[in-house]
């Protein structure tokens, strides 16, 4: 199996936070109690003082903080919670330590992180400093699966905003902070309903005389090739994914590509060539933007 999810059910989420919390308030309106994709049952802190804990506090969800006493200490009390709470997927959002192999590798593909760059650029700290002394045009976030390296795992969404004349790291924060308040759930909607996963077990498989192709594509361009073959294998048509990806699917190839696009960012032109496609494809790809698009 390519992903774990869809569940068949709301899925049980946690998010662990170092700071403000402006994410995890994003994540928390989007993922209220009784929201069909799931909620947010658990907010996890390295920080006693995180105002973070005070967001989750006021709506009610459980908030723990687990003093920093060295990670190995932290991993095995979060852990812990995380399977007494029955936790499906864990989202980072602005946790600011890294967590070790013996925590990644159990919910690799069920742990998400944002970064406020466009990955692979610009990893680890000070990123706007960084992007505007690099003369940088063009910023933004990339919402990603969480490996053993630092911003390294595979990417699930990103979004862009540029970077303007007269802009300081404020000016950038604020404008990146906005776009991510509205990235970082759309992505979680698309691991949650399985159009999103970290390459791995049966993916070669499944992409067959396309696998070497996909192997030599930018990390940024690997998400779209891969909803591109989810939504085929959702609509039954698992067998024409190598096909699609060498560009020779056809109308359902090419709706899946358009559909793929689409539910990164919006699109006039793409919107306009899907509404040119067969009325099956079309009916099909409209049905997949619609469930991640909606918030309910």
């Amino acid at each position: 199996m390519l992903s774990p999810f869809p569940l068949g059910r709301p899925a049980r989420m946690a998010v662990m936070a170092s700071g403000r919390g402006t994410n995890l308030e994003a994540l928390l309106e989007a993922f209220p109690p009784q929201n069909p994709w799931g909620e947010v049952v658990l907010v996890l802190s390295d920080n006693p003082e995180a105002y973070a804990l005070k967001r989750a506090s006021r709506r009610g969800v459980e908030a723990v903080a687990i003093p920093w006493r060295g990670r190995k200490a932290f991993e095995r009390e979060a852990l812990d919670l995380l399977r007494a709470r029955g936790v499906d997927l864990v989202l980072l959002a602005g946790f600011m330590r890294l967590l070790s192999p013996g925590f990644v590798e159990p919910w690799y593909g069920r742990l998400l992180n944002i970064h406020p760059s466009l990955l692979p650029a610009y990893p680890g700290l000070h990123v706007h400093r960084r992007v505007l002394e690099a003369g940088e045009r063009e910023t933004g976030s990339t919402v990603h699966f969480v490996d053993q390296g630092m911003d390294t795992g595979p990417i699930v969404l990103q979004g862009r905003v540029p970077v303007l004349p007269g802009d300081t790291p404020e000016t950038l924060e604020r404008r990146v902070l906005f776009l991510e308040h509205r990235l970082y759930p759309r992505a979680v909607r698309l691991v949650l309903s399985g159009l999103a996963f970290p390459p791995g077990e049966g993916l070669k498989a499944l992409l067959g005389e396309a696998w070497p192709r996909f192997q030599g594509l930018s990390p940024r361009e690997k998400p779209l090739y891969l909803r591109a073959a989810a939504l085929l294998s959702a609509w039954g048509l698992g067998g024409l994914v190598p096909a699609a990806l060498m560009g020779q699917g056809g109308d359902w190839g090419r709706g899946a590509f358009l559909t793929a696009h689409l539910l990164a960012e919006d699109h006039p032109a793409l919107r306009r060539e899907l509404a040119e496609l067969p009325e099956e494809v079309r009916l099909r790809a409209e049905e997949a933007l619609r469930r991640v698009e909606s918030p309910l």
